[in-house]
């Protein structure tokens, strides 16, 4: 028999599994409410990038709260859901995890768009310096250059809520030199 203390109710850790998802699950001001067709309706591959978000309002076939948000593959495709593979970091490694998502709890991924801009502009690029015979231009992302140097404008000072005929002196900035005190 269990005791009387297992089952006290109130101000004890919650350990649900929805724990937690108060802000996370409920819906944006104005988006309440049953999804549209177009949620039911949306085309879905082996393959493509889908973006795991909870939908609050439908209640079966959601994923645990660790994967709303998260980026998988689809791997798999049934009647109602989908099969998404999404990597979870568990202590120092990675793990690909398999979950079935109904679709109301997934919209396709964005994510791979400025890939394949970049692979067709590239391929784009390519031909055309092999029709001209001309060496293309680096194709590879480059990290951005330093800003350049430019001149700061001084303005004459104020005083009194006159300009005057002086012009304020810039401040000098400079690394204060590090000294070690023993």
């Amino acid at each position: 028999a269990a005791s009387a203390e297992s089952f006290k109710m109130g101000c004890g850790r919650a350990r649900g599994v929805r724990r937690n998802t108060r802000d996370m699950f409920s819906k944006k001001f104005g988006m309440k409410g049953l999804p549209s067709m177009s949620t039911y309706l949306a085309p879905y591959k082996v393959g493509d990038y889908v973006d795991i978000v909870v939908n609050g309002a439908i209640h079966k076939g959601m994923p645990y709260r660790y994967y709303h948000g998260r980026t998988g593959k689809v791997w798999n495709i049934t009647k109602s859901a989908l099969g998404v593979m999404v990597n979870k970091k568990v202590r120092g490694r990675i793990i690909s995890k398999r979950l079935h998502v109904r679709v109301e709890h997934v919209q396709s991924s964005r994510c791979i768009e400025e890939f394949k801009r970049r692979v067709a502009y590239n391929e784009k690029a390519k031909a055309e310096a092999k029709k001209t015979g001309k060496r293309t231009e680096v194709l590879k992302r480059l990290p951005k250059d330093p800003k350049p140097g430019y001149i700061v404008r001084v303005r004459k000072a104020i005083v009194d809520g006159k300009k005057t005929k002086e012009k304020v002196q810039p401040a000098v900035m400079c690394a204060v030199p590090y000294e070690l005190l023993a």
